[in-house]
């Protein structure tokens, strides 16, 4: 089993190097050029060696004086032996890193890239530190063997001729040779097999590792304001211990083995002198030629660890390797179609769904999907407001998602303007439909940046026509630096409400045809929503933001009650459909459901009464509400 796999590993390893040398190939070829030049010379300056030796140095000795000419000659060739070898190691090395470092930024790409195309159900699957993992260190892992891999080829070719070289001295200093190089072949491979499964355990807890850390920072307000912070300590403890004892494991592992690689080509030395000064004394071999091999295996000794090297990080390259193809691999990916949407085309959308079914896939391949939508079908009319309303887990966020095509259904269609919204080409989607979600992301970027993102054509006018719509423009106005305020990692720097606010005018300066509202103004004064609503209703209205229809996930009485129409529904289905006071009068659950809202709504206010005047320095929030 052992030895399985061991052949496996070193297989799969010959197969990502041969990988790396496919897409490099011109700069393998520059790095590998290098290496066999140092290597030549090694051994030219091995024979270089020990002519000087036996033909200056020892006739020196013999007469009493030394011949200038003849030495002068001797260290003309030894410097330029020299520099040439210097050539072959800036070339080496030089075409090496550019070769590993530009593999790596460009599997960075299309690791990020994949991530880019996988849906939404894929990620969920997948923890934020893994995904970190596979994008860093993973990448990073897969080509490390990168580096010594010209030397080692060149070290191949540089054996080869050594060899050669022995044969032709003498057949005896040749047989120490073949006995000495397969030896520390073998003791690579040996090294590479233990070290295999210690190197994919490393890299697999780096990833969790990873991961805790995360969820850590990115839970800071949750573990510090339930006094979590030991519990937490303690957990990331574990794993970090768990990680420096896999990490001691490969030491331990490098510990034993480095120091038999390093005395082998020593004791290949010692017995070529013992054989060497036999076979001198039988008169086989020369002075010269004893040197020249006793020197070679002295060189050797360096040269040879490079395969060492690669066949040493050949186990951690894999696992990385396995790690990254899971994404590379991963299917799923929604692709978009070639349609267009009218461009003559400004005023508001209209969106269909029309008997849609969905299902989140299961967490493992055996396992059934769980259903959440089935038999979904109605209309949000060009220019109207549609309230999408019921209790939790009906299914209402998996509608917005369906709307803009964050998931595909499994039967059924979701249209815009009667076209099949997989039909769309993705710019056509992105501009024709926004959506603002429950829990709103800002970057660590300046006001304007988060709100037009760079896109073509948004000027400042058309930022502040955005944030006046969505009563955002007062808090901005009194920023320390009005839209060039940096708002903080994650608009650590505004609170629940401004966040939320910022993040619909973000989509309002889009100018979308239809505006999908996820619960997206929940953190905002009721009296505050009730405006932006008003407003959304007659954005056509606003110079710079068109006017759009509007699907709301809502939950507000007030908010409700603003809709041309409300769908309700219970455990992925509709329900019930007309105005807010149709379904007052017609549906008990959804007379339940609302004044359940309501009073919660009257709770939570009377608890934490809401401010809306004055802008938080500081970031404070409580309960993700304004205070």
């Amino acid at each position: 089993m052992a030895s399985r796999t061991s052949r496996d590993v070193l297989g799969r390893g010959l197969v990502v190097l041969g990988r790396a040398i496919r897409e490099q190939p011109r700069i393998f070829a520059v790095a590998v050029g290098g290496s066999v030049l140092f290597g030549s010379m090694v051994i030219v300056s091995a024979y270089v060696v020990g002519g000087v030796v036996g033909e200056v140095v020892v006739p020196a000795i013999a007469r009493g004086e030394v011949a200038t000419g003849t030495l002068a000659l001797a260290a003309v060739a030894l410097f330029g032996i020299s520099v040439l070898r210097v050539v072959g190691i800036f070339g080496r090395r030089l075409g090496a890193g550019y070769m590993q470092y530009r593999l790596q930024a460009a599997y960075r790409r299309r690791v990020t890239r994949r991530y880019l195309d996988l849906p939404l159900s894929w990620h969920h699957r997948n923890s934020t530190g893994t995904l970190l993992s596979n994008a860093n260190s993973d990448v990073e892992a897969a080509w490390y063997p990168i580096a010594p891999l010209p030397f080692a080829v060149g070290t191949l070719v540089m054996l080869v001729g050594a060899i050669v070289s022995l044969f032709a001295t003498d057949w005896a200093l040749a047989l120490v040779g073949l006995a000495v190089f397969p030896a520390l072949f073998a003791l690579n491979v040996v090294y590479s097999r233990r070290m295999a499964p210690r190197q994919a355990r490393a890299q697999r807890l780096r990833a969790e590792v990873s991961g805790i850390a995360h969820e850590s920072f990115d839970g800071a307000l949750v573990v510090k304001t339930m006094g979590r912070e030991a519990q937490e300590t303690t957990r990331f403890a574990d794993r970090a211990g768990e990680l420096r004892d896999a990490l001691i494991a490969v030491g331990r592992l490098r510990g034993v083995f480095d120091p038999l690689l390093e005395t082998l080509p020593s004791l290949g030395t010692l017995a070529v002198l013992v054989v060497g000064a036999f076979r001198l004394r039988q008169g086989a071999i020369s002075v010269t030629e004893l040197v020249s091999v006793a020197f070679l295996f002295t060189v050797l000794a360096f040269p040879v660890r490079a395969i060492g090297w690669v066949l040493a990080e050949l186990p951690r390259s894999v696992a990385g390797w396995d790690r990254v193809r899971r994404v590379l691999d991963a299917t799923g990916e929604m692709p978009y179609g070639r349609r267009v949407l009218d461009p003559a085309t400004s005023g508001p959308a209209t969106l269909t769904f029309d008997d849609v079914h969905f299902s989140y896939p299961p967490a493992e391949a055996h396992q059934p999907g769980a259903k959440v939508l089935g038999e979904v079908g109605f209309t949000v009319p060009a220019g109207r407001t549609v309230a999408l309303v019921g209790p939790t887990g009906a299914g209402k966020s998996t509608i917005a998602s369906l709307a803009v095509r964050l998931v595909d259904p499994d039967s059924g269609t979701v249209s815009l303007d009667g076209v099949d919204v997989r039909e769309l080409t993705a710019a056509s989607l992105a501009g024709t439909v926004a959506l603002v979600a429950q829990v709103p992301f800002v970057f660590d970027d300046t006001v304007r940046a988060n709100i037009s993102l760079d896109r073509p054509g948004i000027q400042d006018e058309d930022v502040w026509a955005a944030l006046r719509l969505a009563e955002a423009d007062g808090f901005v106005a009194a920023l320390p630096d009005g839209l060039d305020t940096m708002v903080g990692e994650r608009g650590t720097s505004l609170s629940g409400g401004q966040r939320q606010r910022l993040t619909l005018a973000r989509a309002l300066a889009g100018r979308p045809r239809l505006l999908v509202l996820d619960d997206a103004t929940s953190a905002v004064d009721p009296r505050v929503e009730a405006a932006i609503l008003a407003g959304l209703r007659s954005s056509g209205a606003e110079p710079g933001v068109p006017a759009a229809s509007i699907l709301v996930v809502a939950y507000r009485r007030a908010t409700i009650a603003l809709a041309d129409e409300v769908i309700y529904v219970e455990q992925g289905r509709v329900i019930a459909r007309g105005t807010h006071t149709e379904l007052l009068a017609a549906v008990p659950g959804y007379v339940d459901l609302v004044t359940a809202y309501e009073q919660a709504e009257v709770d939570r206010e009377q608890e934490h009464p809401y401010d809306e005047v004055t802008p938080l320095p500081s970031g404070l929030e409580v309960d993700g509400v304004d205070r």
